[in-house]
């Protein structure tokens, strides 16, 4: 009988064995449903696979409902979470669909890019599909029937959720594993193996601590908060916790002991500081912790020791939006120009924001509209004029509308202001158009018509006509043209203006040799030109409606990036992104890749590469086609392999177009790297799972060129700042009195050779001198000639690659820095690395104050906030390979010897300015006003 008793005890251990600790040999993946496994490999997360066995997740389902998962850095915490949410989105358009008998037009919505509730409202709303089956008739339906509250939406995206974790069981899921070994014998065995992993971390008591109690003891230990929940942003608020013994004596508390605070708000942590016990005997049990939430919403206090949570934890707090801040205040689908019909109402939205962007919520009776205010000055002749405001508030979309109604056609200036502060973008034009015009312009932007509009050009490449010309302007939905008739019939182009936000409208008052109303047209790159006509107020309304329909409907660039993506995936709708195999060698990686794709069609690079290494063994499940994109990007942009090439030495280099690139290397290659580019972008419009980055730090006149702009001098700070520092800013600030040899219009080419060789800048350039009054034409033409035209075969044959997957007209909405941002993306900034490698010029203590703020804005900051830093001190977005300490010179931080006025930069030397101020508070929203609003263009150079 014993020995039987022996035999069913070995079963059953080797049992238990058998489903414990076999899966745990052959790794964490075991332990995983197959489409979780599946789901890990497509989104490159494969390597977390044991923090998600930690975490109880083992089914697809569950992976919405994990939380933060721990030990694992922040940065691939962010990206789990991102495609956890990108997962239930598809999850709840799937139960959309399938509870609607529409399941079969999931494939055809994901080829179009739509993969949630709220991208098939986008998709139904502006770009209709063209339906012409029975079920393509009932998907059209059943989009259409979809709600467009953004309220609403949420609730039927939630009740869709809420049945599909009722499908799977999700609250009990979690526990599934450990439920199903606890149902065999042995669960007094389980229960102890459990206690004793968990326990493997934790410090050892002894036999006679284990029976007196006098060890320290998780669910003994309190906590307190100094603050009533819920809490307004901003505030730094502070708790203590209070360790306990087994036996309910005081534990003096240490570093070795184990603590660990944590602060995160849905995947983002908090900085939290922490003071561990004291010298008096009421502190050497606690620990007094202190942080500041900047974020609205829920947020997760965890208080652990040796990876157990104390009693309670983790603790879950409230954060309300603050009061709204003036400079933070957006206007929603912002832009720069308004038109209006004269007699009919217009509404403009506003959406209260907190001084750190939180959407701003009021109670039921006290909307705040009162606060609001909008006054409009006529431009003719500067009158003020009553826009009839009526201001109202929605407590569902918690915006405010401005409704405004203006009586009398003309131009008009609007200052809108809360608080008697004028809103950041709160300055703009209102084009006001009879109802005849008014519906002309609406003609030419449905139609895409080029109607010619009669002027008079008074000034032209800065200089003032004696004799006004007569010539027409014609808007189109890629350009604005101003051509003269030679003797009424053959037309000559004089100027050319993108049809991009860039492009700035001047209106003045009536000119008095003419009697016409005058505007003047500047796009930062060419000189002003100034017209008067009588369809002045018709050319500004097409062009701005024209330019509103490219983007988007808004000039922020987040919204611009939404448009973006989605006319890049309506523009590939009907190509299927199947896998497609690409087999390259690591050896002659740029060789083998161009062959692999010479005969691919864009329907080819509109496909997912499935990658394979030549000699290595290994699936492509997202791992290697990200490895190749980054390899590729190397090859091709690494100023040590020829193609492209740095202007000046140094880490910081940016790089461009190489002129004298080796023989070896031919245009075919620059259409291939163009391609590249355009399949990073392409990738990055399908959603988070498949968005690829262009590693790459190219020069602002290279981007520039790419979106239409014309290169200018002013480019030299950023691509040549030792050409800056010395010729070019010479020449601006002293001219060519203090010359020693005299200068003509003609550069000199360095041959790779070694010779030198003079080149003209214009014909005859060698015969004109540069005077003061030309010596702007003169450092243009330079600009002209080294970063454009030396290099406009290259330029062309990237574009012509770039723009068989990404058409032309969807870059040029951005600008040169966001088109970076679009391309480029952010990456991960180490503080640490910051603090290490930075120069500090200033030593009184008021700027010591500023340095301290400063550093601790830092720490908060979002990787685009830092992106937006880098770009507005450095001149590019992204660090050298090395990080900080490869920047040359040194990131610099210097007193402004100023007070209260906005941070400025010299990127030339890498040298941010700080002046002081009263608060902190203060400070932080000048930075950041600074850095998101200076960074466009060269204003802060």
């Amino acid at each position: 009988m014993e020995v039987s008793n022996v035999s069913v005890l070995v079963v059953m251990v080797a049992v238990l064995l058998s489903q414990v600790l076999v899966p745990y040999l052959r790794g964490p993946l075991a332990y995983l449903k197959p489409d979780l496994v599946v789901w890990l490999q497509d989104n490159d997360l494969s390597h977390l696979a044991g923090a998600f066995v930690d975490e109880g997740v083992w089914r697809l389902v569950d992976v919405v409902e994990m939380g933060p998962l721990r030990g694992v850095p922040l940065g691939e915490q962010e990206r789990a979470a991102a495609a956890a949410y990108d997962l239930k989105q598809r999850l709840i358009l799937q139960h959309y669909l399938q509870h609607h008998g529409a399941d079969a037009s999931l494939p055809r919505l994901e080829t179009l890019g739509v993969r949630s509730l709220k991208e098939a409202v986008y998709m139904a709303e502006a770009f209709p599909l063209e339906f012409t089956e029975e079920r393509d008739q009932h998907l059209h339906d059943l989009l259409h029937s979809l709600p467009r509250d953004k309220k609403e939406l949420e609730m039927l995206g939630e009740e869709m959720w809420t049945q599909v974790a009722a499908m799977h069981n999700l609250p009990s899921a979690r526990f599934g594993v450990l439920a199903m070994v606890l149902c065999g014998v042995g669960s007094v065995v389980i229960l102890s193996v459990a206690w004793v992993m968990t326990r493997r971390n934790a410090p050892k008591p002894g036999l006679f601590h284990l029976f007196t109690g006098k060890y320290l003891y998780p669910q003994r230990c309190t906590t307190t908060f100094h603050w009533e929940d819920p809490a307004p942003v901003g505030t730094t608020v502070s708790f203590t916790v209070q360790f306990y013994q087994k036996n309910g004596r005081p534990y003096p508390i240490s570093d070795a002991d184990g603590v660990l605070v944590e602060v995160t708000q849905g995947i983002h942590k908090v900085g939290v500081v922490t003071e561990l016990g004291g010298t008096g005997e009421a502190e050497i049990n606690s620990a007094r912790c202190k942080f500041t939430a900047r974020q609205a919403g829920q947020y997760k206090v965890s208080i652990l020791l040796a990876n157990q949570h104390v009693r309670g934890s983790p603790f879950v707090k409230q954060f309300l939006p603050g009061p709204p801040d003036p400079s933070k205040i957006v206007m929603v689908q912002h832009c720069s120009t308004v038109v209006c019909t004269a007699g009919q109402p217009h509404h403009i939205l506003i959406e209260p924001r907190d001084q750190y962007h939180n959407v701003c919520s009021f109670p039921p009776g006290r909307p705040d509209t009162h606060s609001y205010a909008i006054s409009v000055v006529e431009l003719e002749g500067g009158w003020t004029v009553d826009p009839g405001a009526v201001i109202l508030y929605d407590h569902t979309s918690r915006r405010v509308s401005i409704q405004v109604t203006l009586q009398r056609p003309g131009c008009y200036r609007a200052h809108l202001t809360y608080r008697s502060t004028t809103l950041t973008n709160g300055t703009f034009d209102i084009i006001v158009l009879t109802a005849e015009d008014s519906q002309r312009v609406q003609r030419t932007v449905s139609r895409r018509a080029h109607e010619g509009h009669e002027a008079r050009l008074l000034a032209y490449n800065g200089t003032l006509l004696t004799k006004p010309k007569k010539v027409y302007c014609y808007v189109t939905p890629k350009q604005l043209i101003i051509k003269e008739f030679m003797l009424k019939l053959i037309p000559k182009r004089v100027c050319t203006f993108r049809l991009c936000p860039s492009t700035k409208f001047l209106f003045t008052g009536t000119n008095n040799q003419s009697g016409l109303p005058t505007m003047s047209i500047d796009d930062g790159c060419q000189p002003l030109v100034c017209l008067a006509g009588r369809d002045r107020n018709v050319v500004a309304a097409t062009f701005t409606q024209f330019m509103l329909k490219n983007i988007g409907g808004s000039e922020t660039f987040k919204d611009k990036q939404d448009h973006f993506y989605h006319e890049v995936r309506k523009f590939h709708s009907k190509r299927m992104h199947d896998r497609i195999p690409v087999s390259v060698s690591r050896e002659r990686l740029l060789e083998t890749s161009m062959k692999a794709t010479k005969g691919f069609t864009v329907a080819d690079w509109c496909k997912n590469f499935e990658v394979t290494f030549q000699g290595e063994e290994g699936l492509d499940w997202g791992g290697l086609r990200r490895e190749w994109f980054e390899l590729i990007c190397a090859q091709l942009f690494d100023s040590d392999n020829g193609l492209f090439s740095s202007l000046h030495e140094g880490p910081q280099a940016l790089v461009h177009p190489n002129p004298d690139r080796p023989p070896h290397l031919k245009l075919k290659h620059y259409e291939f790297a163009g391609r590249v580019v355009g399949k990073c972008l392409y990738e990055s419009a399908l959603g988070s799972g498949y968005r690829q980055t262009v590693r790459a730090r190219f020069t602002r006149s290279f981007l520039a060129q790419l979106i239409g702009l014309r290169v200018h001098y002013k480019h030299f700070a950023q691509d040549d700042p030792e050409l800056y520092t010395g010729k070019v800013q010479h020449l601006l600030e002293h001219g060519v009195d203090r010359l020693d040899d005299q200068l003509f219009f003609t550069d000199e080419v360095l041959l790779p050779t070694g010779q030198v060789r003079s080149v003209e800048l214009e014909p005859g350039g060698a015969s004109r001198s540069v005077t003061n009054d030309n010596r702007l034409q003169y450092l243009d033409a330079i600009a002209q000639h080294r970063l454009a035209a030396r290099v406009r075969h290259e330029v062309e044959a990237f574009l012509s690659g770039l723009n068989e997957i990404i058409p032309d007209n969807l870059l040029c909405i951005f600008d040169e820095n966001e088109l970076e941002l679009l391309m480029c993306g952010t990456e991960e900034y180490s503080i640490a690395d910051f603090r290490a490698n930075h120069i500090v010029n200033g030593s009184s203590s008021e700027f010591g104050r500023v340095l301290y703020w400063f550093w601790t804005a830092v720490s908060n900051f979002t990787e685009e906030e830092m992106a937006r830093l880098l770009q507005f001190t450095t001149g590019c977005s992204r660090l050298p390979p090395g990080g900080f300490s490869q920047l040359s010179p040194n990131f610099q931080i210097s007193s402004a010897h100023t007070y209260g006025v906005l941070p400025t930069a010299h990127t030339c030397f890498n040298q941010l300015c700080l002046p002081d101020y009263d608060s902190y508070e203060q400070f932080e929203r000048a930075l950041l006003l600074a850095i998101k609003e200076g960074s466009e263009g060269f204003g802060m150079v």
